[in-house]
């Protein structure tokens, strides 16, 4: 990021804080101290009235009435936004039924140049999902899960959730600390804590029917809660990195409760971590075909004996 770029950031990050101190630039724009302070005495000189904090911890803040200029966008930054806007379509994304209001919205903020360099890049891209025949940007609508705009609003509220959910044509209710909400696979999934039997549950959204706050007085606190996460996390003994092709292999199909970490900025190569049963037989059998269906790009950092042995029968079964 060039000097003038990171300046303007840093003084928009500032502007929207009531507090920030030193670190806690140099972390966010991974700068060094010397460089951080630098910055925030240039910003000073531009006229953003800061004022230091004196004491163990320090810092600053902003002083009241303060107003920075009128947000503009770059031209690259108008692009990114619109390639940004352009890949959630059909998503099923929650608060994008006026996605025509809001392509008109944004439209009517730019010039009319970047207005065709953004019609432009609408006519050459597309993006999974969008239909090759109609890619128009103005013309789609998305239709996310009826409940989860509902879910949403309430967890902003409070994460203690009382779900319903309809499994196997019963339904079943829940009280629940709601870790992620998360899309995976086409599918909104809710990563909780059941409060009842105080574990680890995965919830589709489609199958959830009511959601309401929980609002009982005698529950955990968040505290507890990632204490007895932490307690009944168990060990990790498979830990596989994957290259391209099987992480394209990887999105077509995987367990719902394995997940990878990506380890370049370009999603390329990943880091694959997950326990596995060794007892299980059923577990074993679906994780040595999974590991197969991963094909060849995956080196093993660690892998138990027995998943090892599953897949030296498993080859030698189809060997000729």
């Amino acid at each position: 990021m060039k000097k003038v770029e990171r300046i303007n950031t840093i003084m928009r990050y500032i502007n929207n804080r009531a507090h920030f101190t030193i670190s806690e630039i140099m972390q966010e724009f991974n700068i060094s101290r010397s460089t951080a302070i630098r910055d925030i005495r240039e910003i000073e000189a531009m006229g953003m009235p800061l004022v230091a904090e004196v004491g163990r911890d320090g810092g600053y803040f902003v002083m009241n009435n303060s107003v920075l200029p009128t947000v503009r966008f770059t031209d690259n930054e108008i692009k990114a936004l619109f390639i940004a806007f352009m890949a959630t379509r059909n998503q099923q994304l929650p608060y994008l039924k006026s996605r025509q209001s809001l392509a008109e919205k944004l439209l009517g903020l730019i010039s009319e140049n970047q207005q065709e360099t953004i019609v432009l890049l609408n006519q050459i891209l597309l993006f999974e999902g969008t239909n090759p025949h109609n890619p128009d940007l103005l013309d789609l609508s998305d239709l996310p899960h009826p409940m989860l705009e509902k879910l949403i609003q309430l967890l902003l509220l409070d994460r203690y959730l009382l779900i319903s959910i309809e499994e196997e044509k019963i339904k079943k209710t829940y009280p629940i600390y709601l870790l992620h909400l998360y899309r995976e696979k086409s599918f909104w999934l809710i990563e909780s804590f059941d409060l009842t039997e105080e574990k680890l549950k995965i919830f589709p959204v489609d199958n959830l029917t009511n959601v309401e706050p929980y609002t009982t007085k005698q529950r955990l606190t968040e505290k507890r809660i990632l204490e007895r996460l932490s307690k009944n996390e168990k060990e990790i003994n498979l830990v596989l990195e994957l290259g391209p092709k099987a992480i394209a292999q990887f999105k077509k199909y995987h367990p719902l409760n394995v997940s990878i970490s990506y380890t370049n900025p370009y999603q390329t190569t990943a880091v694959l971590k997950t326990f596995i049963h060794v007892n299980n037989t059923e577990e074993m059998a679906e994780i040595t075909n999974w590991l197969l269906f991963l094909g060849g790009d995956i080196k093993v950092r660690e892998m138990p004996e027995e998943v090892l042995d599953g897949l030296k029968d498993r080859l030698f079964l189809y060997s000729p």
